[in-house]
């Protein structure tokens, strides 16, 4: 129960409770202002240094409009994010569109954007240039294979569908040049939810090789190194946060022997997280509508799975706090539960939590990342509402809650009527 901060009271969350009735999902802007400064000032000494977030994280276009303000850009990976992109009135090279098994349409839309490509496989070279056009800016995305460990979530990347290897690089790299591409960019994302801060500088030192070796042998110049997201938050109350100042020193000290001792400066180092910038700032706000004991004490929320799915996919920990008994002994163990059809609609399996009550309210903590965006509607559940706390201690609500009337909007009932079995 103890050790994570909360951005309100009891009395403060009943209020926001009254307008805006559980669950849903909040999200603390201070702290994740605080945040994204913090990450720009780390990289200061890097020239052309940009966090392009991953909207995936949650693709709230508000949430977006308060990132871009603090100098951010966007990583897209489809037409659905595209589309934010250009609704936040983004353009250009703030926007990298970074996609796999490509259609048409979506590249269509990227480089009617201006955004900056970056591919995933040898052939979408060819694929890019005839369902759309060939960009003066073009990126490719690495995967390094047996030189670099994967993790738990995203895998070892040689079992990775994602990236060119080492020597499809070269071979994309000359084909790029041969059809007059004059501007190249690289790009490498190996890693999910990673803590160790050394795992980033590593990376970066394959990477800048990586550069070196292509650079000599092509005879073109990187004009940025994009190194991924990844970068992970503390779930659980031991885990300690990436140091970034200690990444960016790492990488700094990299950038000097290898980038700008092959003369090969200036190149931008970018970076495309998405967990780390909003995920801890993020919170699933639900009440206790039922408690059951049988062969184990269970606590029913008003949320599931729908509205908070990583646990269930990757049995994924999210601190819980029991608004109004923070200070209470952890000393009764339940599992905390939803109402899908599903066994493992569990948020929680025997986890020490106060004495709870019907009508607690719960909080789930470091939702903001892969906790709305992940939602779905299985047994008609409607996804939940976001809000944002600003900080001057207002609340905006930023996505409405779903209705019935959104669920079923996609199929005819009137047609029902003349449909013969």
């Amino acid at each position: 129960m103890k050790g994570k901060e909360i951005p309100f009271t009891k009395d403060q969350i009943e209020k926001i409770i009254e307008k805006h009735p559980t669950p849903f999902h909040i999200y603390d802007e201070k702290r994740m202002v605080e945040y994204a400064n913090y990450f720009v000032d780390a990289f200061s000494w890097n020239e052309g240094f940009k966090e392009f977030y991953a909207i995936k994280a949650a693709p709230n276009p508000y949430l977006m409009k308060v990132l871009r303000n603090q100098g951010f850009g966007i990583d897209c990976s489809s037409m659905a994010e595209l589309v934010l992109a250009e609704k936040v009135g983004m353009r250009g090279e703030e926007i990298m569109f970074t996609s796999n098994d490509t259609p048409d349409y979506e590249f269509q839309k990227a480089v009617e954007l201006g955004a900056i490509i970056n591919l995933d496989d040898i052939s979408h070279i060819d694929y890019l240039e005839k369902s759309a056009s060939m960009p003066e800016l073009v990126c490719f995305r690495y995967n390094p294979g047996a030189l670099k460990g994967g993790n738990i979530i995203i895998g070892n990347p040689e079992d990775s569908k994602y990236g060119f290897t080492r020597e499809q690089l070269f071979e994309g790299y000359k084909k790029l040049k041969n059809k007059g591409v004059k501007r190249f960019g690289i790009h490498t994302m190996v890693a999910s939810n990673e803590l160790d801060s050394d795992y980033f500088i590593e990376t970066a030192g394959i990477v800048f090789d990586t550069i070196v070796d292509i650079s000599k042998e092509v005879g073109i110049h990187f004009e940025f190194a994009n190194l991924g997201g990844g970068i992970g938050i503390p779930y659980k109350n031991e885990h300690k946060p990436v140091d970034l100042i200690k990444v960016s020193t790492g990488i700094k000290d990299l950038y000097e022997k290898m980038i700008v001792a092959n003369n090969l400066a200036p190149l931008k180092i970018f970076f495309e997280s998405g967990r780390a910038i909003t995920g801890p700032f993020g919170y699933l706000v639900s009440k206790v509508l039922h408690l059951k004991e049988t062969y184990k004490k269970y606590v029913g929320l008003d949320s599931c799975m729908a509205n908070l799915m990583r646990p269930a996919l990757y049995g994924s920990y999210h601190h819980i706090t029991v608004m109004g008994k923070e200070n209470e002994s952890c000393n009764s163990l339940y599992d905390v539960t939803g109402s899908l059809c599903e066994n493992n609609d569990k948020f929680a399996i025997n986890r020490l939590l106060p004495k709870i009550e019907v009508g607690d309210i719960i909080v789930m903590h470091d939702t903001g990342a892969h906790g709305h965006s992940m939602g779905f509607n299985y047994n008609g559940k409607l996804r939940s509402a976001e809000l944002l706390l600003r900080e001057d201690g207002s609340v905006k609500e930023i996505r409405r809650a779903e209705t019935l009337e959104d669920l079923f909007a996609t199929l005819d009932f009137d047609g029902l009527d003349n449909f013969k079995v």
